[in-house]
């Protein structure tokens, strides 16, 4: 099954791999959600520090 890919260059939509301008399109569906995800505790920490840089924490 294809997907919609967009242009990283135009930001149009298409389900080919190359879009009209020539420039390669990507993926912009988001990665599957699962609650036992082994790199959420990554993704919480990485945030957590971004926080703590901006002075939110």
């Amino acid at each position: 099954m294809r997907h919609i890919l967009k242009c990283q260059k135009c930001g149009g939509y298409s389900l080919k791999d190359k879009c009209k301008c020539g420039c390669k399109s990507i993926m912009v569906k988001p990665p599957k959600y699962s609650p036992e995800d082994k790199y959420a505790s990554y993704r919480r920490q990485a945030k957590e520090e971004q926080w703590k840089k901006a002075d939110l924490i």
